[in-house]
């Protein structure tokens, strides 16, 4: 059986997770539902906006909307005014302030997942969405309003050297990088950014370990961090022997590293009793791979529809179904989001699978990503997705069959074991 976290630990990693929810995991992928033809294309349309010059001309391309004619006289003259007076002019960051204009006007359609990313935290989302980055390989929150390590990833630099589960970070020192300060006033993002860098390169952090009231320099080699999106375990759990399929999020390596769950499912089909497929925390990803995985399962039919502008789309299985004889319970919680519930709604409505652990998120609506030319990134809600029921559970959720809340004061997973007892 699984040990689970602390309370602590858990409202921590819940904290993290509600933090990622907006920036990664609710950003969708668009690949099949803009049919194809304009994903990928570099935007320029904002590279007016770095040309002061051209304000008159954007003025004249506005007037031409539904709403009354909007003016950038007022953007410009703000601009001019804190460029003239702003005390200290010598950290005044004009890419920064455009960056903030463009996030401002976005941010004003009132839309939280139609997002401007600026180029450094587009790149950060494109690591994550590809499984893999180079860094230390530890998972951070904060600890006693500190940052600190909530695990090293086994087999990473982090864990090698001799990082562990609980340790502060109190300094970091990187000489390439030319970082040697203390993380009493970082964010962590900060730290991320910070303790993140090139193969090969050294990062030596300072910690505090409670345990035994210690302090340490440990200095870490940094190499490339795989982190997986799909784990297996065949385990007994209640006097049956399952197969635990954890899915985290809907990545880039996520179909292969599911076909290779999958083919370690057949080969043990007849030693086991059914699947638990767990989408706990999963905050969603590519809107085609959630096509792929639902496909295992639902022979054929819709796995979900699409209501965008112009238009209705029914995605159906790919009839792979290698999966489809094998009885399987779904797992959820409030952190299962977009495609995992694009997952989980397609196995209820077409196979009658029943969910189980808490209501899920509730975000219903379709992104899609656009590079830009000065290496931000652009997502667009540009959709509405719908279950094979017909039903939008946009800031509704899907409800559950059996509901069970997670007890995080105990070591056993409680929402496993009844999940378990429905195979």
């Amino acid at each position: 059986m699984r040990k689970n976290p602390s309370f602590l630990f858990a409202f921590i990693r819940t904290t993290i997770f509600t933090v990622l929810l907006l920036a990664l995991g609710l950003i969708m992928g668009f690949r099949y539902a803009s049919e194809g033809s304009l994903f990928g294309r570099k935007i320029a349309v904002f590279e007016t906006l770095a040309k002061k010059t051209q304000g008159n001309n954007l003025s004249k391309l506005m007037s031409g909307s539904k709403s009354a004619p909007v003016s950038m006289d007022t953007f410009w003259e703000v601009w001019q005014l804190l460029e003239k007076e702003y005390l200290e002019t010598s950290e005044i960051d004009e890419t920064k302030m455009m960056d903030g204009a463009i996030s401002g006007m976005v941010w004003g359609l009132g839309d939280p997942y139609t997002m401007y990313l600026p180029p450094e935290d587009n790149a950060k989302a494109e690591e994550d969405l590809e499984g893999s980055f180079y860094g230390a390989g530890i998972e951070l929150a904060y600890i006693d309003g500190a940052v600190g390590i909530i695990a090293p990833l086994a087999g990473s630099p982090g864990e090698k050297a001799g990082l562990l589960a609980g340790d502060i970070i109190i300094h970091v020192k990187d000489e390439a990088k030319k970082i040697d300060e203390d993380t009493t006033k970082w964010t962590l993002d900060d730290a991320v950014k910070n303790i993140r860098g090139p193969k090969g390169s050294t990062v030596v952090l300072s910690i505090y370990r409670k345990s035994d009231n210690s302090t340490k320099d440990i200095a870490v080699v940094r190499d490339e961090i795989i982190v997986k999106s799909v784990t297996l375990k065949i385990e007994e759990v209640g006097g049956k022997n399952i197969a635990y399929l954890k899915l985290s999020k809907f990545g880039e390596r996520t179909v292969d590293e599911w076909n290779q769950a999958v083919s370690e499912i057949l080969s043990n089909k007849d030693k086991i009793t059914g699947i638990v497929l767990d989408l706990r925390n999963n905050p969603g990803g590519f809107f085609d791979v959630s096509i792929d995985v639902a496909s295992d399962f639902v022979k054929s039919g819709v796995v979900v529809s699409q209501k965008s502008k112009y238009s209705t789309k029914d995605y159906n299985s790919t009839g792979k179904a290698r999966l489809a004889n094998i009885k399987t319970v779904v797992v959820v919680n409030k952190g299962s989001a977009s495609a995992s519930e694009i997952v989980a709604g397609a196995l209820r409505d077409d196979l009658k699978i029943k969910l189980v652990g808490e209501k899920t998120f509730g975000k219903g609506t379709v992104q899609n990503r656009r590079e830009l030319s000065n290496g931000g990134g652009l997502h667009i809600t540009v959709g509405r997705w719908l279950t094979p029921d017909g039903n939008w559970i946009h800031k509704e959720g899907l409800p559950v069959d059996v509901e069970v809340a997670q007890n995080y004061e105990t070591t056993e997973d409680e929402v496993l074991i009844k999940a378990v007892e429905q195979l």
